[in-house]
């Protein structure tokens, strides 16, 4: 990246949804994009000089794309004309709702899957307004889910499903949940998609430590919270459209010791990831679709409080990560657009930290061995 052009290019981009940083605007095919408009192509913008060339600020000119076309919020994430599938909203307070929300600040429709035994809760809420506070979009308006589905990602297909959970109450009134038949149902309500997204966890053991997790409860973990996501994208990369792409949520307890984090789940998130680099070349080759996993920091929402101790992990995290502040829901989010949209259409197989920067760390900075 040119250091000169990095101090001296502001973009005016057109109508965005999200916009990123000025810092990306520097790269060398911004520059180049702004500087071919002396070759006479009509599609560029017109560059005009901000101040006088002799201006004696440092780094001399600052260079101005201009065009009636764009507009004041920099480089656009837009995902106008695109359908977005997240498995594993059932409120308001996670991260697959604040994905839901940048997405469809974006542009994208959005459809949601529902764990079964909350879809009536969920719908109530959204049908009351209960939700409407956090819906509201940052031009003023309410995020629209178009379409709830119902959702059991631990099942494949009707056959794969047991008979005292077909028979429980609270999936009474309920079908076409599995994850064939939500495809299938997606399939038939709207063709296609162009996003998916997983933000599906659980693990019935997580508060035992690894050495006293049954067979069960560790495989059950895996079940729900990695193998989910190769069934998801198996059955719905036959309705997903070319240059789509497809995220996951997972948590460096994949690659660090976290005490207190058990039952299977750090194993769980571990093989979420490698299965990230396998399904991005599988499905990279067979669908023309990226593949990546968002390792995000505790979030004190209502599913996090399963572990036991999820606000001491978000006060660690405060402590101890180079950015010391509040991670936020909406930071995870807009990565999660990104990771979706054409700005990221190299990017795919990759682990992307959203964590202030807490997995750099080497060294507990509150440790009483170092504060005293």
């Amino acid at each position: 990246m040119s250091a000169s052009a990095a101090a001296g290019m502001e973009m005016i981009a057109a109508r965005p949804c999200i916009s990123i940083s000025q810092g990306m605007l520097t790269s060398r095919a911004a520059v180049s994009r702004a500087l071919s408009t002396t070759t006479g192509f009509a599609s560029c913008p017109k560059i005009c000089c901000s101040r006088p060339l002799s201006s004696k600020r440092s780094g001399g000119v600052v260079v101005r794309a201009m065009s009636g076309e764009l507009g004041s919020q920099g480089l656009p994430i837009d995902l106008r004309g695109k359908r977005a599938f997240i498995a594993g909203v059932a409120d308001d307070n996670g991260y697959g709702w604040a994905i839901a929300k940048a997405l469809a600040a974006a542009g994208a429709e959005i459809l949601v899957g529902t764990w079964v035994p909350a879809l009536n809760i969920f719908e109530t809420s959204l049908r009351r307004g209960k939700f409407d506070e956090s819906r509201k979009l940052p031009d003023g308006s309410l995020m629209d889910i178009v379409k709830v589905y119902p959702l059991d990602a631990v099942y494949d297909s009707l056959e794969d499903v047991p008979e005292d959970v077909k028979s429980n109450k609270r999936y009474a009134g309920s079908s076409n949940w599995t994850v064939k038949e939500v495809a299938e149902s997606v399939k038939n309500d709207f063709g296609s998609i162009d996003i998916l997204v997983h933000s599906l966890a659980n693990g019935p053991e997580v508060t035992k430590p690894l050495l006293e997790t049954s067979r069960r409860g560790y495989l059950a973990a895996i079940s729900a919270s990695s193998y989910s996501f190769v069934s998801l994208l198996q059955h719905f990369l036959p309705i997903m459209n070319p240059g789509g792409a497809s995220i996951s949520l997972t948590y460096i307890a994949s690659e660090r010791a976290i005490p207190g984090y058990g039952g299977g789940m750090s194993s769980a998130k571990a093989a979420l990831e490698s299965d990230t680099r396998v399904l991005a070349f599988e499905a990279g080759r067979k669908g023309k679709i990226r593949v990546n996993t968002i390792s995000a920091g505790p979030l004190g929402s209502r599913a996090a409080k399963a572990i036991g101790f999820i606000e001491k992990m978000i006060e660690y995290s405060y402590v101890n990560a180079p950015l010391q502040k509040e991670l936020l829901a909406d930071e995870v989010g807009n990565t999660a657009a990104f990771l979706v949209s054409p700005l990221a259409s190299a990017i795919t197989g990759s682990t992307v930290y959203v964590d202030n920067g807490l997995n750099t760390m080497g060294l507990a900075v509150d440790s009483p061995t170092i504060t005293s």
